[in-house]
């Protein structure tokens, strides 16, 4: 059984992966996921291989969604995006940008190559 946690993640992800694709992204594969790292959503963004990371945060949070994504998670992201890369060799040709998708309460902010 999931955890209330887990649920709205997940919701976070749906309405960040709906946003995306009215914007003009192509969804490759969502929850990435490896022993090193896992990515929300692997996206196609005019030719661009996009990787997205998903952060939702409600009322009273000590730190808000954008900021939640540390250097850490910014590593772990980065060695999912090298493994789907290695395995997934058919977009090794892309130019690669790393996204982040920051829901505060339920204000959603898109940050095209955040890191």
């Amino acid at each position: 059984m999931k955890t209330l946690r887990q649920l709205i993640g997940r919701q976070g992800e749906d309405q960040a992966l709906n946003y995306l694709l009215k914007q003009g992204l192509s969804l490759l594969v969502s929850n990435y996921s490896t022993r090193g790292g896992e990515v929300d959503h692997v996206m196609l963004h005019d030719g661009t291989l996009v990787f997205v990371e998903v952060r939702k945060r409600g009322h009273g949070a000590r730190v808000d969604a954008a900021s939640s994504v540390t250097p850490a998670k910014q590593q772990r992201i980065r060695r999912a995006a090298k493994h789907f890369l290695l395995t997934e060799r058919q977009h090794a040709h892309r130019t690669l940008r790393f996204d982040v998708v920051a829901i505060d309460c339920d204000q959603l902010n898109w940050i095209s190559g955040a890191f």
